[in-house]
Parts: C-alpha cells; sequence; structure tokens
C-alpha cells in the first residue's frame, strides 16, 4: 500500500501510548513488530518517540507524567480521529454530553488537538492535521488496521459518535452472541463497537487499536516471550481474521489480527 498523504475527516488517523518506562516499551514493541524509532523533542524535558514502518510513521509513545501516575492513570493507547477543527469538535462534544479532558491546544506545528470522554468514559481524541497527518502506513502488517470501542452502553455510544464524527452505524446482529456494531465514515468502515459481556466483569468504556499481523498466533507467542500477558488468546471471527488481546509489560493493552484478506 502507498504512503498515506490525508485523511478524510472522520478517519481514525493516529495511536499513541503513554508509557511508565520508554526504554523498556522501545524494547518490546520494536522487537515485537519490527519497528523503528526515533527521538523526536517535544518541550523541556519531554520526548515524544515516533515508531516507524520501512522509514514512514506508524504510532508514537510517550512518558507518562507523575501527575498521571498519581491520578491512578494506567498505561494506555489512545486513538484518535481527523477533524476539521479540534476547537468545533471539543464545543460540539461536550453539546453532546461528552467530557473535555483536554481542552483544544496546539501541538507546535504538527496540528492542533483535542481529548475527549465520551458519555459512556471511553476516551478519543480529535485530531486537526497541520504539518502531521497521523500515520503514514495503515491497513499492512505490523500498522495500524481498526479501532473498536467497548462500552457500557453501545446505545448512548452510537448516538455520540454518529452526531461527533457524521459516522453512520450498521449492526448490531441480534443473533450474535455479542451485539457488534461498525461505524462507517461515508462508505468505508470507521471502527466497531461492542457491550461487554456481564461475565466479563466491570470492563472500563474504551478505545482498542488493532495491530494487522501475518500470523497471530505466532505474534501473540512472541509478545509472551517478550514478557507480555495475553489477555485474550487467538480466536477466529468469522468471516474478519484471528486476533488476540495482550497487555504488553509495562501495562498498556492493545489487540493484533490476521485479517482474512482476499486473495
Amino acid at each position: 500500500m502507498p504512503e498515506i498523504t490525508e485523511y478524510a475527516p472522520g478517519t481514525f488517523c493516529w495511536i499513541d501510548m503513554g508509557s511508565p518506562d520508554p526504554e523498556a516499551s522501545k524494547k518490546f514493541y520494536t522487537e515485537l513488530f519490527g519497528w523503528t524509532y526515533v527521538d523526536a523533542p517535544a518541550g523541556p524535558d519531554m520526548v515524544y518517540t515516533l515508531f516507524k514502518l520501512n522509514g514512514h510513521d506508524v504510532c508514537a509513545m510517550y512518558q507518562m507524567q507523575d501527575d498521571q501516575k498519581a491520578q491512578g492513570i494506567p498505561p494506555h493507547w489512545s486513538s484518535y480521529v481527523s477533524v476539521v477543527s479540534a476547537d468545533e469538535t471539543a464545543a460540539k462534544a461536550e453539546e453532546l454530553g461528552g467530557t473535555l479532558m483536554m481542552p483544544p491546544f496546539d501541538v507546535m506545528e504538527a496540528g492542533r488537538m483535542a481529548m475527549i470522554q465520551d458519555p459512556t468514559g471511553a476516551i478519543v481524541a480529535g485530531w486537526q492535521a497541520r504539518a502531521d497527518i497521523g500515520a503514514r502506513i495503515v491497513n499492512e502488517p505490523n500498522s495500524l488496521c481498526w479501532n473498536e470501542l467497548v462500552t457500557s452502553d453501545h446505545v448512548k455510544a452510537a448516538e455520540f459518535y454518529t452526531k461527533l464524527f457524521g459516522w453512520t452505524t450498521k449492526g448490531p446482529d441480534s443473533g450474535a452472541p455479542i451485539q457488534y456494531t461498525e461505524f462507517f465514515n461515508g462508505e468505508r468502515a470507521a471502527g466497531g463497537m461492542y457491550e461487554p459481556p456481564a461475565e466479563w466483569g466491570n470492563v472500563p468504556s474504551h478505545w482498542m487499536p488493532y495491530i494487522s499481523v501475518a500470523d497471530c498466533d505466532e505474534t501473540a507467542q512472541k509478545a509472551q516471550s517478550l514478557g507480555a500477558e495475553i489477555k485474550a488468546p487467538p480466536a477466529d471471527v468469522p468471516n474478519v481474521g484471528r486476533f488476540a488481546t495482550i497487555q504488553d509489560p509495562q501495562g498498556a493493552v492493545i489487540s493484533i489480527i490476521k485479517l482474512n484478506l482476499p486473495s
């Protein structure tokens, strides 16, 4: 797939991770996915690590601040959606019952962003690109391919996101064991959503990124050998692919998937 040069508004365009130990995280992810990295200055005593695949940006990482740790915020991945205006998106999110975790602010020359918590508790970022559009490679092995909302209330979440980003929805299928909804941005699938079953216990609402891999079982085994915990072992999703969910040695959770692509 050629390098991405732009994202239509309403498209997931970037993910990044807050880590308590960036050096350990670099070692884990470069060994797991074959990424390289570049440390970029991001203010006084701050570094934003750009992970790269074949020389192109795929995602990033930053060191969690002491105040985040003090608040009990765990290591985590964040998902970003391309928007025309971070300010307008933030204002609309508040009108729809969302909460601004970070009001709109400039990220140097790269762009402008706002961090939004939806009414069910999941957090997503709106990204207004300037010099940096986000990931330059997606939907290839070892790059972002999907973003999925695990939510306590799929009806409330659907209303919020369709009005915020202009998405439409398809589903859920009432006959499926897990009620799964797809979000669409125009004709293209934008992401997915489901409510976790009660037997899973208290699962906080969150957006989960998926990294495409060539072999789900092999990658999960490699992650485990590097110190990760397998939160969901490899399993087949009919007509979609085979996925697993891992918690890296620093505590951040991410999913991997081998997609069933047409030959």
